[in-house]
């Protein structure tokens, strides 16, 4: 029985095979997008970390309380944290880090942690081959190093007798013991990728233990003992901070931290959670709009064949069987869509997933799996039973004699009118909702591009270089370097300004330092007064683009043996100096009545962007390279080496690309083994740091101009069904003297209500939305009348052109073949 009334559906459907591929491509549209985005939600956010029992790892960190967040923890906090707490299984702590990777091939930079021994243990993950270091390796500071299954297959071309090979690292001999598993990724950097190629043991330094101690530039991750809670943790940490403190140096005294234990999923997916459910909203209601279109276009075919329906109920069909065929049709027609629109993600996924913002994390974990299918297939049966049952009952609400005696035209087919134009006008208002959302986006990112970065990005040239501490030991020895270098930079054909700096504009990093300034006194309860240092050496600011806002920019003549000099930005003059020329003032390291010497302030430049241009700028200051050790007075230690890690800047006369070989060629030409890395011109730089907001605005504009097409094709059907039901109607009226233009006026009326309501119910729909909105606008009013108004404009134009033909075919109607028809 159930067989045969499925065959009777798809004889129907096979009969209308223009309806069917017209309503299956839409729900392969709208049942393929859901799933692919599905994939991505489930890979990314849902699914757990390849971890063993990952819901007990969690991250440790402090939080400075003068400060304005979560800031890492120190080296000194690490071994503490590590003796004083109860509550893990095992708990270390971890640094990223580059290195120089020789003697296998080429040399090459490669990511790497330091990881104290605590880690693996924590983590739970045996090698794929050998074994992991020991605490006793990592408190003796033994050379090994275990590395990854990519870094196995790359450069030492998948040996299985790797084990105990030697490789270098900055130039140092160290030898491998262990090769991890394919999968294996940590640490997890939330909203970046990071993808470790090796790790090495952590083996503090004398100075890491002492003058570090206000370096909050390391993580902590551990495992939780079975029973115990993120809280009860927590609370173990804390009580383990109260003695940090207590043994912190005198020129910390002030300083207060309370720790942090925090889920490792939630850390490793914090950034990419908001983005990511907002795409996943903007494609379900792309396939609230498919669904509408289906129920509206399964309803138009129920209404059609009314009289078939009502004469088999007037010779005695049972309701329920004429219901269940209805909605066995609408499975048919939702399961095909749902097992093509898997297909559709699959290969939107294996294309898609390139382009991907490399912020997302767990990228290689999107994919199609079972949970997926079943996610896809479900959603079509729900598509298919709710799109079916209510144009069947519907078209079952009817009065048979008066259907009978009617001939079935017209007299009941136009009874559900209003249900059709709900759908339509339905359709409509999501719409204006993507649409509006996408140009907010895209107001918000004009305003972004359109912001003061406090540089130069054209014709700017940068790369990064890291000289091994092996071979460049001694401060001399790296000066040398660095001002043969530059020398050589210098002569280059096409170049105006060279130099060197510690850090690069618009890098997306994070570096805080505590400074003092000469007649600062900071208001009660005020956070510490943090700024970032920047190193510079030959002409980097120049070379930058800075606008020099007052006083000069540094010279050869800032040496070691000269004052000590910096300049400062607008923002840490204006905070420190309010409405005085700061060129003169005084500023040093660290806080309030420590020996470290002043610096006299000899320039004022403008605020520099450190990451994205929505990103407020902090204070900034710059000093010379050369001056460093002698700046930082008592903390400064004899086996201090600066300036073994710089990028270089060069500002060009030509087109930055066009000078890429030339900086290499004129590295190698000092040192044949170091490898310069990321060299890119500014403008790419920039590029790849705007390009996940891009991404993000390109995908739900995208869905919006799919969707305000899906409303269009809604609203066609409502208006040429609804005109085609009208057509006596139209005759008369021709017939008695109408003119065409008047029945075109009619027709555009009726599609104008249904916009105008579809565009009133929309904007309420964006007042709900604007709260998720606004968290991804910069610059911009959730409410800001030209997108809006633009938006709706656009629809009620795609609501004209919607009902243009069907207009026009009203109007062109011969009266008196229709009412001799009839």
């Amino acid at each position: 029985m159930a067989l045969h009334e499925l065959r009777i559906p798809l004889r129907h459907l096979l009969k209308s095979p223009g309806f069917a591929t017209a309503v299956v491509l839409m729900l392969t549209l709208g049942i393929g997008a859901t799933t692919a985005m599905f994939s991505i939600v489930e890979g990314v956010l849902v699914r757990p970390l390849s971890f063993p029992h990952p819901e007990r790892l969690v991250e440790l960190s402090d939080v400075l309380q003068e400060s304005s967040g979560e800031a890492g923890v120190t080296a000194p906090d690490i071994r503490a944290y590590v003796r004083d707490t109860q509550s893990f299984d095992a708990l270390g702590g971890y640094q990223r880090v580059d290195y120089e990777l020789s003697g296998v091939g080429e040399p090459a930079r490669v990511r790497a942690a330091r990881m104290s021994a605590g880690v693996f243990p924590a983590l739970g993950v045996a090698p794929l081959l050998g074994r992991l270091f020991t605490q006793q390796e990592d408190d003796q500071r033994e050379q090994v190093a275990v590395i990854s299954d990519t870094l196995w297959r790359n450069h030492l071309h998948s040996d299985a007798q790797v084990l105990g090979t030697k490789i270098f690292l900055n130039r140092k001999p160290y030898t491998v013991i262990g090769v991890m598993p394919r999968d294996f990724e940590f640490p997890l950097v939330p909203g970046h990728l990071n993808n470790s190629e090796l790790w090495v043991p952590m083996s503090f330094t004398a100075e890491e233990l002492t003058t570090g101690a206000a370096s909050w530039n390391f993580g902590m991750v551990g495992r939780l003992k079975a029973g115990i809670t993120t809280a009860e943790a927590e609370s173990d940490a804390e009580r383990a901070a109260q003695e940090i403190m207590r043994s912190y140096p005198a020129f910390m005294s002030s300083m207060h931290i309370q720790a942090v234990v925090r889920s490792l999923q939630e850390q490793a997916v914090e950034q990419a959670r908001r983005p990511i459910r907002t795409l996943f909203l903007a494609t379900t209601v792309v396939l609230l709009i498919v669904c509408a279109n289906l129920a509206g276009l399964m309803l138009v075919r129920s209404i059609r064949r009314r009289r078939q329906i009502t004469l088999q109920l007037a010779l005695g069909a049972p309701v329920g069987t004429l219901i269940r065929e209805a909605i066995l049709e609408s499975l048919l027609l939702s399961l095909t869509g749902g097992v093509l629109g898997v297909g559709l993600a699959a290969i939107a996924l294996r294309v898609g997933v390139n382009v991907l913002p490399e912020t997302l994390p767990r990228i290689q974990e999107i994919g199609i799996d079972w949970k997926v299918v079943l996610f896809a297939l479900v959603l079509s049966a729900v598509t298919g039973v709710v799109c079916g049952v209510a144009p069947a009952f519907a078209a079952l609400r009817t009065k048979v004699n008066e259907t009978l005696k009617d001939g079935g035209r017209t007299a009941t087919a136009g009874a559900h009118g209003w249900l059709r134009t709900a759908l339509a006008a339905g359709e409509i208002a999501v719409a204006l909702v993507l649409l509006a959302a996408s140009g907010l986006l895209l107001r918000s990112f004009e305003k972004m591009l359109a912001v003061d970065l406090g540089f130069r990005p054209d014709h700017l040239l940068t790369a990064s270089y890291s000289l091994p501490e092996q071979q460049y030991t001694t401060q001399s020895v790296v000066d040398e370097f660095n001002h043969e270098l530059l020398r050589r930079i210098q002569q280059l054909p096409g170049v105006k300004f060279a130099g060197l700096t510690s850090f690069l504009p618009a890098s997306g990093g994070d570096s805080n330092t505590i400074i003092d300034a000469e007649g600062y006194v900071a208001p009660k309860g005020a956070p510490m007064n943090l700024a970032t240092q920047v190193m510079v050496e030959g002409d980097a600011l120049e070379a930058i683009g800075v606008p020099l806002l007052a006083g000069r920019h540094f010279t050869p003549a800032d040496t070691t043996d000269s004052q000590l000099v910096a300049i400062v930005n607008r923002k840490l003059a204006e905070h420190c100096w309010p409405g005085a020329n700061p060129v003169g003032k005084h500023l040093r390291l660290g806080l309030g009545g420590n020996k470290i010497p002043w610096l006299t302030v000899v320039g004022e430049v403008a605020d520099v962007k450190e990451s994205s241009p929505d990103v407020p700028s902090k204070q900034q200051y710059y000093t010379p390279v050369e001056q460093y050790e002698k700046s930082i007075g008592p903390f400064a230690s004899p086996t201090d080496v600066n300036g073994t890690g710089d990028a270089v800047v060069v500002r060009t006369a030509i087109e930055p690309d066009q000078m890429a070989n030339a900086l290499r060629a004129t590295v190698r030409s000092i040192d044949s083994q170091l490898p310069l890395t990321h060299v890119q011109s500014m403008e790419s730089m920039l590029s790849k740091s705007e390009s996940p907001r891009r991404f993000y605005t390109t995908l739900i504009s995208a869905f919006a101009l799919v969707a305000a097409l899906l409303a269009a094709l809604g609203m066609y059907s409502v208006i040429a069904f609804s005109t085609a039901l009208r057509t006596q109607e139209m005759a008369i009226r021709m017939a008695l003297g109408a003119q065409r233009a008047s029945v075109v006026r009619l027709v555009f009326a009726s599609a104008a209500r249904v916009a105008i309501v579809g565009c009133a119910v929309g904007l309420v729909g964006v007042a709900a939305v604007s709260r998720l909105v606004g968290s991804f606008l910069f610059g911009v009013s959730p409410f800001d009348p030209l997108a809006l108004a633009l938006a709706a404009v656009f629809v009620l134009i795609l609501a004209s052109l919607a009902s243009l033909l069907p207009a026009r075919r009203a109007a062109s109607v011969d009266p008196m073949s229709v009412l001799r028809a009839e």
